[in-house]
């Protein structure tokens, strides 16, 4: 890959890839409505978010309205503050991550059941969200970007994925006070959020059942346990 190096598949291959159909029983307007809010780049699940207001602010980040709006939700809660920072450029590179949706296969077929890949090219970190996420729930967009902007460089660990599944799964479950009705959203990237969120129920809201999704994933099988900021064997 020379100078593009791969930081991170958040994969499909992993038990949150079930698939699952959904009835479509939308009328003729209201998809004329989307298709018009998708054009925009703005998300359909609030289509009042004003994405020209935060063009200005995010301008270095993304052009596109369904981020931003997922930005905005995970500055409004602490435990997003540190991704959402170094989203904005406090990260290792001290530039702002470049985000936007985009068809995964283009880059490799292999890739296109991904929900998203970060990337690194010429000292510059991108995240590609996967388009079939793009009217996904705001809240979930931000969990998964949550996730991402823990990983700033090259590589990778079991801890480090750890880490970065806890968080989100923390920030799913803090968004969710304040929009309940996002997990009932028919989206692949609910269901995602919905998995992670009962795992860490389950384990007491600690990484307990995460931890163990992570190690024993085969996506991950060929990563070391530990990675530059995540050497506790512990984590």
């Amino acid at each position: 890959m020379k100078k593009e190096k791969l930081l991170l598949v958040i994969m499909g291959l992993i038990l949150f890839q079930n698939q699952h159909v959904f009835a479509v029983t939308q009328g003729l307007d209201e998809n004329k409505m989307k298709s018009k809010q998708i054009a925009e780049g703005m998300s359909v699940n609030k289509p009042e978010f004003d994405t020209d207001a935060y063009a200005k602010k995010y301008k270095k980040v993304t052009k596109d309205g369904a981020v931003m709006q997922a930005m905005e939700l995970m500055q409004s809660i602490n435990i997003a503050k540190y991704s959402y920072n170094a989203l904005m450029g406090n990260n290792l590179t001290e530039k702002p991550f470049k985000i936007e949706f985009k068809n995964i296969a283009e880059i490799n077929s292999q890739y296109a059941s991904f929900d998203a890949l970060g990337w690194k090219k010429k000292g510059r970190l991108y995240i590609y969200i996967n388009e079939k996420h793009r009217n996904a729930p705001p809240e979930a967009i931000a969990a998964l970007l949550a996730h991402e902007a823990i990983h700033q460089d090259e590589f990778a660990s079991l801890n480090e994925e750890t880490y970065a599944w806890t968080l989100e799964a923390a920030t799913w479950m803090k968004l969710l006070e304040k929009n309940p009705s996002a997990a009932n959203n028919p989206s692949h990237l609910v269901t995602r959020e919905n998995m992670l969120k009962k795992l860490f129920e389950k384990g007491d809201y600690t990484n307990k059942y995460i931890k163990k999704a992570v190690y024993t994933n085969p996506g991950y099988d060929k990563l070391p346990t530990r990675s530059p900021g995540f050497e506790d064997e512990d984590l």
